[in-house]
């Protein structure tokens, strides 16, 4: 059925039921399993409020944003190894563009099957929030497994 699924995770406890229905899956086919978190990465001289950040901390930033999503990914990592999924590889994708990313991440590894949270946002919230999970099921050719 499925022999790769990608599962994009930002740590929360949404995307936690996210992260545990893809290990349930998983398990279930045999599969692979690549876990991915999106390290947001903004502009090099954005703002902060009114202050302009300067470059030294915006790599600050940009390092503590990665080593959080690394520690998000290797957790998702251990409990899926902990449960007996056969391979779980951890993948951290810098970018400015989240949903975008995690297509990328799903056609690099050829995986067959994409897991992710939404928040079910409607309305005004969703226009003015986004929807990271709507761009990549609107936008990927792979399958979207979504759960709310």
């Amino acid at each position: 059925m499925y022999e790769r699924i990608l599962v994009a995770t930002d740590g929360s406890e949404l995307s936690e039921q996210a992260v545990t229905a893809a290990i349930d899956l998983a398990l279930l086919t045999q599969s692979e399993l690549f876990a991915v978190k999106v390290s947001h990465h903004h502009a090099a001289s954005y703002f902060e409020g009114s202050l302009l950040l300067s470059q030294m901390e915006v790599s600050r930033l940009r390092d503590e944003a990665d080593a959080e999503s690394q520690r998000v990914v290797d957790a998702v990592k251990g409990k899926a190894d902990s449960r007996g999924v056969k391979r779980t590889t951890g993948i951290v994708m810098r970018a400015e563009g989240v949903s975008e990313a995690i297509i990328e991440a799903a056609r690099v590894h050829h995986c067959d099957l994409i897991v992710m949270a939404s928040h079910g946002r409607r309305g005004i919230k969703r226009l003015l929030m986004g929807s990271e999970t709507l761009h990549v099921l609107t936008h990927s050719h792979t399958p979207v497994l979504v759960l709310r």
